[in-house]
């Protein structure tokens, strides 16, 4: 389970990192991922979920649905449908843009991860999507 945090992690750093950009563009990503990290972590399943994107933060409070909105298992399923996408995109990197796609992601079916964590993967990956103008699944990504 910790490997899917890291993973996820990883991804969004490795997306949000660009090596061409000059030393003052670093500087105030930098300042962005500081203010853009969302933790989240239990001790008792011993998983934590970093994610560190420029302006999920942001849009994640003035955007998404509020908490509440979805059920957890709507969540779950959703989860579960994009994470399988993902997935498949990292393993075909000629189709799919390995600089998006660079790791998988351990989320497994029949694990309760918590409202929370749900909550916040799935907005991530409606972020993601809108923000990359990908569609990971038949579904358009809406917030």
């Amino acid at each position: 389970m910790k490997s899917f945090i890291y993973i996820l992690f990883v991804c969004t750093l490795l997306v949000a990192c660009n090596t061409t950009r000059n030393k003052n563009a670093v500087e105030k990503t930098n300042t962005t991922i500081d203010n853009d990290t969302i933790k989240i972590s239990n001790e008792a399943l011993e998983y934590e979920v970093i994610i560190i994107e420029p302006g999920f933060n942001t849009w994640l409070a003035t955007t998404a649905k509020q908490e509440g909105y979805y059920s957890q298992s709507y969540l779950e399923n959703r989860n579960i449908q994009f994470v399988n996408a993902w997935n498949t995109r990292v393993l075909n990197p000629s189709l799919y843009d390995p600089n998006l796609y660079e790791m998988p992601i351990n989320y497994q079916y029949g694990i309760d991860y918590g409202y929370d964590v749900n909550y916040k993967i799935y907005n991530y990956f409606i972020f993601f999507q809108q923000k990359y103008k990908q569609q990971l699944t038949s579904f358009i990504p809406r917030n």
